[in-house]
């Protein structure tokens, strides 16, 4: 497949009309024309619709645009690499909604010191939907728990293994982890992430019957219930570090559960080098927890 027809073809959709894609691509509007031609034999499918005034993409041009994007940034990332020129583009990256995703804006603001000519676009999803935008190539790399099924042509590096704690209101002081999670009003985490079922898990386990007022779904709000005196929960050890308020914590689980959040890309990837000082990065930014790459 020919990038200069790819090129066309992005033109084309960023400008509206096949003549105004021509004075893009420095071509006159036949030669766009033939392009375009040329790149729909190939695939064997049309890519506009044709009966409409100026022709706009179709399904499968939409579908086709979208990787051409992906082929194009590529091809000038491997360009830039070996002629040694600076890191540009830009590095996509998709994150659950964790705790630990208040770590990535300091890594990302760290990285743009060293690499001042790439962009950086977050995407915050599920686990299932960000795996599956790496292994299509729509992003960089995702940032997910360990747990998740992680296909074979992919890979999965962790950056952080932090323990899991009990959280409750200050003037509980002085109680045990077990005293806390049967005496006090408990608030528990109900969310469809693995870190939900890791405590259920362990709740179960431990044989712990909790007096529960409340289900929630994210680890923050979590954490200002706990704040304001409302009840206790268990949440990993990040979540409640240097927040300012009067929760103390007590180690969960017999002994301790840990849970690692990690960074998911493709095996090989001409970002690899930006991807591997993310890691570092993130590593570094979460303290005695991190776990940087070798």
């Amino acid at each position: 497949m020919d990038t200069r027809q790819l090129k066309t073809l992005v033109a084309i959709a960023e400008h509206g009309t096949f003549s105004r894609a021509a004075e893009r691509v420095l071509l006159t509007p036949s030669a766009v024309s033939q392009q375009i031609h040329a790149l729909e034999q190939e695939v064997g499918a049309p890519l506009f619709n044709r009966e409409k005034r100026p022709p706009t993409l179709n399904l499968q041009g939409l579908q086709l645009l979208e990787t051409a994007k992906q082929i194009l940034g590529l091809v000038d990332e491997v360009k830039g690499a070996i002629e040694g020129k600076q890191t540009t583009g830009t590095l996509n990256i998709g994150a659950v909604r964790t705790s630990a995703i208040g770590l990535l804006p300091r890594a990302i603001v760290g990285l743009r010191e060293e690499y001042p000519e790439v962009r950086f676009k977050l995407h915050v999803g599920l686990s299932s939907t960000l795996i599956s935008d790496v292994l299509a190539g729509r992003l960089d790399l995702a940032i997910v728990a360990e747990h998740v099924g992680v296909p074979q042509t992919l890979t999965w590096a962790p950056f952080l293994r932090e323990p899991l704690v009990v959280a409750a209101p200050g003037h509980a002081r002085g109680m045990s982890a077990h005293e806390i999670l049967t005496e006090l009003p408990y608030l528990r985490f109900r969310s469809n992430v693995p870190l939900a079922n890791l405590i259920d898990t362990e709740l179960a386990r431990l044989n712990i019957i909790t007096d529960d007022i409340a289900e929630i779904d994210t680890v923050a709000a979590l954490v200002e219930c706990v704040a304001a005196g409302l009840g206790a929960s268990i949440v990993p050890d990040i979540a409640v570090q240097n927040d300012g308020t009067d929760i103390i914590t007590q180690p969960f689980g017999a002994p301790q559960i840990f849970r690692q959040i990690g960074i998911v890309q493709r095996a090989t990837s001409a970002k690899s080098d930006l991807m591997y000082d993310l890691h570092n990065l993130l590593a570094a930014k979460a303290g005695p927890f991190g776990m940087p790459r070798p």
